[in-house]
């Protein structure tokens, strides 16, 4: 199966991209077609073998729209052709609103009985709204054409119908109807079908505008991308575009610059400025062999680091495309507005032909007939359905990325607000995954300065990442650590080393044992070090026990904050580890977690997600995006704890790009504020068709207003998406 993004034009409306969709999803060879009306793409997965891109495209082209392959259209060409479109609006608008104001200032001056001479004239009113009904509203007719010829209905019929309908009944009156000369023309509504189509365009226009403010957080991303990089090549530095760098390249990156592709440090160190990635304020240490990201600041030192990822596969590239498909995506509550909009249309025809008919034959009134239904054909188009649940997933997803929060599609930030019960990992997720030496206690032969020396140096060649962590320990304060004159691995024991003539041990108490090296003296401090959830080594100097080194994976500093801000809002956290109960405990107890699962292998954790689902729980598995993928598939919600790393935003359906847990309930917080957005959009774009066709309906809605109250409908659903950018999704 392959999967294409295609751009489309022309849609104004709920009924539209429901026509595109209902319509591919009925070719053989489509298995599954998307169609989003904010941001006018199409996602179709297909069978090659069947069918291609260009039968996609004519498909869609039959249908009497645009449509190009995502990727054939560049970002600065989609950009400029929005803006033209931007201008095309603005322009018909102002003609649009220079011919339609003598009218509406007609229509002001007979309600009030004043005559104000030409303007009333009904040849005048006649010339100047014809340019209106048939060159600007144009395009109303056009996609009126290719609705109906491919035999559906969209707004574009509505409107057609509804400002034709006023016209051409003015046009009746204006020749045919005996009207006393010099008399008002109070049965002209040219003033109805030119306001309405101003009105609708005005809609349009404010639409189009609040539209692209919808994907500013893509925008921003994209901005944040250097336009070069200064690469050394045979041995002189030269600045060149960005998208010639390729991997392997050394790149120098000076203080204040941004870093231009991902990659490597091989030289220098500095502070990096990752909030663009992770949403943390706080730069990020980097030495030689620490990773970079393209897009970062680099905030102080020079450095050079070697290219490891350029173009598309860079961190930032891919977050830009995962915020793009989430964008794109649908949310499954979206069903009930495609629902709607696949009927809504031929009922709204229907009703207005009642109204009519009912007027005319029941009260022998045909000009109330044919207001009341102009007024029921405009006040009933369907374009705030279209909009209600688009726009608020676009500005959601794109406010998670901006903090650090990426959320795969519309229907992943839907379901985050229902999770009950969140899963934890401990290592790298409550920890941070790296052993850190947390406590050396000696029995008085040697000093603690001693001791480590002594481990460090033994520990140097060592590949067991306990041993690993002590060397970590002595090289930060000692800076340089010798080689040791002997070196031995025990394997599932420790090490044997010899220093200056000592022999050295470190190891458990099996390699103490074996040795018959008596530990009476100690296990006081270390039965207390274990019952912390430490693990502890022991080092004996020439056969004597003389300390204990205890090495633990620490707790980061806000899995406390972040556990206590889940339970506060009702949620339930487990937290599973492969680690023993006692060990597993003592961590539980220092970040507050009540729910354990200890003793779990990783294959396992996959059937504890399962037991707490079938429990009724809607689940959020919280792991590092690799050994827990079971976990994470299982789980209703499996989110990644990443660092800016590819292989998390793969693995998971919201990625955490910091390891700060606080950004779990930021999270939850943000699919509830989203998902209460949808639900106010849809609320009002119901309400301005269940309550505005009856008003409509009973002739107390004049057409005018009926297309003010249409127009405006979509632009509120807009700007009520919009809002959300204000929404603070870290809690102080």
């Amino acid at each position: 199966m392959k999967k294409q993004t295609f751009k489309i034009s022309g849609m104004t409306c709920a009924s539209c991209s429901a026509r595109i969709e209902k319509r591919l999803n009925k070719v053989d060879g489509i298995q599954n077609a998307s169609v989003n009306l904010a941001t006018e793409k199409a996602a179709v997965e297909y069978d090659d073998s069947k069918i291609g891109n260009a039968d996609v495209v004519k498909i869609i082209a039959a249908l009497g729209y645009g449509a190009q392959i995502e990727e054939n259209v560049s970002r600065d060409r989609e950009k400029e052709q929005r803006k033209e479109e931007i201008r095309k609006l603005r322009r018909e608008l102002i003609i649009s609103i220079i011919l339609s104001s003598p009218l509406i200032i007609a229509m002001i001056s007979s309600l009030l009985n004043i005559k104000l001479g030409f303007l009333h004239d009904g040849y005048f009113q006649l010339a100047i709204a014809t340019p209106v009904q048939f060159i600007i509203g144009f395009r109303f007719y056009r996609n009126a054409y290719h609705s109906l010829k491919s035999k559906s209905a969209n707004m574009d019929v509505l409107i057609a119908m509804g400002t034709s309908a006023a016209y051409l009944f003015s046009v009746y009156n204006l020749f045919y109807q005996a009207i006393e000369k010099g008399a008002m023309m109070k049965d002209l509504y040219f003033e109805a079908s030119a306001v309405i189509i101003t009105l609708v365009l005005l809609g349009k226009y404010l639409e189009a505008v609040a539209k692209g403010k919808t994907s500013e957080a893509i925008k921003k991303l994209i901005r944040l991308q250097p336009k070069t990089a200064r690469v050394i090549k045979n041995g002189k530095e030269l600045d060149i575009p960005v998208e010639e760098v390729v991997v392997g390249e050394i790149i120098v990156v000076r203080p204040g610059e941004r870093i231009p592709v991902d990659g490597k440090v091989i030289e220098g160190n500095s502070a990096v400025d990752e909030s663009m990635l992770t949403g943390e304020s706080m730069p990020a240490n980097k030495k030689e062999g620490g990773r970079v990201f393209g897009a970062t600041i680099n905030k102080y030192g020079t450095f050079k680091f070697e290219a490891t990822k350029v173009g598309k596969d860079t961190a930032l590239a891919q977050i830009i495309k995962l915020v793009e498909d989430a964008q794109g995506s649908k949310a499954p509550i979206q069903k009930i507005a495609d629902q709607v909009s696949n009927v809504f249309v031929p009922v709204v025809i229907i009703t207005a032909i009642i109204t009519s008919l009912t007027w005319f034959l029941g009260f022998g009134n045909f000009t109330m007939g044919v207001v009341s239904a102009v007024a029921v054909l405009v006040i009933a188009c369907p374009c705030a359905l279209g909009l209600a649940t688009p726009t608020a997933i676009m500005v959601g997803t794109g406010k998670g990325a901006e903090n650090g929060i990426l959320i795969k599609s519309g229907e992943h930030l839907e379901t985050a607000h229902k999770i009950n019960a969140v899963v934890l990992d401990k290592t790298g997720t409550i920890t941070k995954g790296i052993p850190e030496v947390t406590d050396i206690v000696t029995l008085g032969i040697f000093d603690k300065q001693d001791l480590l020396k002594f481990s460090a140096t033994s520990e140097k060649k060592s590949e067991h990442p306990l041993g690993v962590a002590i060397y970590k320990k002595g090289k930060d304060e000692f800076k340089d650590i010798a080689d040791p004159d002997k070196f031995e691995a025990i394997p599932g024991q420790g090490v044997y080393s010899e220093i200056e003539g000592k022999k050295i041990l470190i190891g458990n108490r099996k390699l103490m044992k074996d040795k018959n090296i008596n530990t009476v003296n100690i296990e006081n401090q270390i039965s207390k070090l274990e019952s912390e959830g430490k693990t502890t080594m022991l080092v004996a100097v020439d056969n004597a026990i003389s300390g204990v080194i205890a090495v633990a994976d620490t707790v980061k500093e806000t899995s406390k904050a972040a556990i206590e801000e889940l339970e506060a809002m009702g949620i339930d956290v487990y937290m599973i580890t492969g680690d023993n109960k006692r060990t597993a405990e003592a961590i539980a107890k220092q970040v507050g977690v009540k729910n354990i699962l200890a003793e779990v292998l990783p294959e396992n954790k996959a059937e504890e997600v399962e037991k707490l689902k079938k429990q009724g729980k809607v689940v959020a598995m919280i792991g590092d995006g690799i050994n827990d993928a079971p976990a994470l598939a299982t789980a209703d919600i499996g989110m990644a704890i990443g660092t800016g790393t590819d292989i998390a935003i793969e693995a998971a359906d919201i990625t955490l790009m910091s390891g700060d847990l606080r950004a779990i309930p930021a999270a939850i917080r943000l699919s509830k504020k989203t998902i209460n957005k949808i639900k106010q959009n849809l609320f009002w774009a119901f309400f301005y068709n269940i309550i505005g066709i009856p008003f409509a309906a009973l002739g107390m809605l004049n057409p005018i207003i009926a297309g003010g109250a249409m127009a405006f409908s979509s632009v509120s659903v807009v700007t009520n998406s919009l809002s959300l950018k204000k929404f603070k999704i870290a809690q102080k």
